[in-house]
């Protein structure tokens, strides 16, 4: 596209910010998708997050895949960023989880802490 003046500029500009913070402002939920994860069913995990939120009809939340996300062990996994919060890390997740997430958690509020990497780490010891 080419710019003809700088009120296209400027517009354009504006619509770029106005998506930063809608962006900004929204959940956004990550799916390790490398390799090892989806050898141990990230696909399922991300394809079930995707129809929940379209079923749900959630607009402030979007799903996007990640690379290795380095705990191998603990895949699929599901890392979940709200704002003004700390990242959630779900982990050994599967399609049914994966919905519960959504429901529990992100329209809920409620972490569901059975399937976070610390309840994993602690069966560890």
């Amino acid at each position: 596209m080419k710019i003809k003046n700088v009120a296209e500029l400027k517009a354009m500009r504006e619509n770029a910010k106005l998506k930063f913070e809608i962006q900004e402002n929204s959940t956004k939920i990550v799916v390790g998708m490398a390799t090892c994860g989806m050898a141990a069913g990230a696909k399922a995990v991300m394809d079930a997050l995707k129809e929940e939120i379209k079923t749900q009809k959630i607009e402030n939340a979007s799903v996007a895949k990640a690379g290795c996300i380095g705990f191998c062990q603990y895949e699929p996994i599901v890392e979940v960023y709200e704002p003004g919060k700390q990242k959630v890390t779900y982990v050994k997740m599967d399609a049914k989880k994966a919905k519960e997430i959504i429901n529990s958690h992100i329209i809920g509020g409620r972490i569901v802490s059975d399937y976070t990497i610390g309840a994993a780490a602690a069966t560890f010891k």
